[in-house]
């Protein structure tokens, strides 16, 4: 390795941080800490599912996916038994307004309706899924380089029929595209979507997981193992778009998170 990358490599890992932002709001993020990391994680639930526990210095922390529709106010987490509790802030996202030309992807038929339950049961198993690794840093590099929009929570109107609010950020670029995995983690789910169209899942361990949808090709498998800067896939404009771009989705606990909170550039 040449001096100037090895110190560019070193500068890079400086600026990392292991938990992320603490920002407890709705499509949020909250870091709580647990106590001293002088035994093993406690374990930790939210909402009933697994939450993911990371050290960071001397310390344990959970680090809780807040759901979009979360009232604001006193929420508590499971630790072993106990509750610990937590404040969640309003916060209002703004309204979308977007025209698709097909209009199968407002008001699907009934066939479309049956493909789209299959497939949301395979999407909801990826995005659920929690293997039990240790996790040293939840800080993300950008899949692609391009204008990042602030879409993430804006709820949406297509055709002027309202739908769910958007989970996550779409980032421009061009087809054919590279994107990047923004952290090591295991594939797992590729796929043609009916609203996402080509599409790949990341697990990163401990229900961290990542999204990819819109592809134009996808260039990883189910089980591989991807390292961070890897080509998983290409931008495209599959599914239900205006325009090719990259829809980038971050889960913790089987919720979507706002992305902007995990990228550390």
């Amino acid at each position: 390795m040449s001096r100037a990358l090895l110190l560019l490599t070193c500068v890079v890992s400086s600026l990392a941080v292991a938990a992320p932002e603490h920002s407890p709001r709705p499509g949020g993020i909250a870091v709580i800490d647990l106590g001293a990391a002088d035994a093993a994680p406690p374990a930790v639930r939210y909402g009933g599912k697994p939450v993911l526990v990371m050290q960071e210095g001397e310390r344990w922390h959970a680090v809780v996916g807040i759901p979009l529709d979360t009232a604001p106010g006193t929420l508590a987490i499971e630790v072993e038994g106990s509750d610990n509790v937590f404040d969640v802030a309003a916060h209002a996202y703004e309204e979308q307004r977007l025209t698709v030309k097909n209009q199968s992807y407002v008001t699907p038929d009934q066939a479309q309706l049956d493909r789209i339950g299959r497939e949301r049961r395979i999407l909801d198993a990826a995005l659920n899924s929690f293997r039990d690794v240790t996790v040293d840093d939840l800080s993300l590099i950008a899949p692609v380089d391009g204008r990042r929009s602030s879409s993430f929570g804006l709820r949406r109107f297509f055709n002027e029929q309202p739908r769910s609010p958007h989970k996550g950020m779409d980032i421009a670029a061009g087809t054919g595209t590279p994107i990047a995995a923004p952290l090591d983690g295991i594939v797992t789910a590729t796929g043609d979507f009916f609203f996402n169209g080509k599409t790949v899942i990341v697990d990163h361990g401990q229900g961290f997981v990542t999204l990819y949808c819109h592809l134009s090709e996808i260039a990883v498998e189910e089980g591989q193992a991807v390292s961070t800067g890897d080509t998983i896939g290409l931008v495209g404009a599959t599914g239900r778009v205006t325009g090719p771009h990259l829809h980038f989705g971050t889960y913790l606990n089987g919720t979507a998170v706002d992305p902007a909170i995990l990228i550390a550039d």
